[in-house]
């Protein structure tokens, strides 16, 4: 496995609607895994593949639980809402509060092709919408509610200022 290089925002492949996968191969099977490795060295919790140069649908994620690897990864349900903070490896130094919704349920395909279907709460539910908004070409920001640099975040933390009024 490499670690790849991560598209910063401004890069055009991170506003294109990526391409289904249409057939799971060992090229797109060792990208999973890349994408894997470089989530973990960059201490990310899910990346989306158009965000290392590749407009294909597919998602990997880990939120805790272990590693989830998700091709044309769909939302075919939603319920609640939830405004939490987010980050993102394409965009950084820079955090927003975004509305989501607070429960999912994604269908797709796992790494052997099979159908898969994942429902997910808190942290999950909110990665899974982020990358999918990513296979979307929409960023975070596009949704955010209020932007803040984490150095100033950071300091309000520091402070003991809530940083969400």
């Amino acid at each position: 496995m490499a670690q790849l290089e991560i598209l910063t925002e401004g890069h055009p492949l991170l506003r294109q609607k990526a391409l289904p996968v249409k057939k799971i191969t060992k090229r797109l099977l060792k990208l999973a895994g890349d994408m894997e490795e470089t989530m973990r060295a960059a201490s990310g919790v899910g990346l989306a593949a158009p965000q290392v140069g590749v407009g294909v649908r597919l998602i990997v994620l880990d939120v805790g639980e272990g590693p989830i690897v998700v091709f044309n990864p769909e939302i075919i349900d939603r319920d609640g809402q939830d405004v939490d903070v987010e980050g993102c490896l394409s965009i950084p130094g820079v955090n927003g509060y975004v509305e989501r919704s607070a429960w999912v349920k994604v269908a797709g395909l796992d790494a052997k092709g099979k159908p898969l279907v994942i429902e997910g709460t808190d942290l999950l539910a909110r990665a899974l919408q982020h990358e999918i908004d990513h296979l979307d070409g929409v960023l975070f920001t596009d949704k955010a509610t209020s932007i803040v640099a984490v150095e100033e975040e950071e300091k309000a933390d520091e402070s003991g200022v809530p940083r969400h009024t």
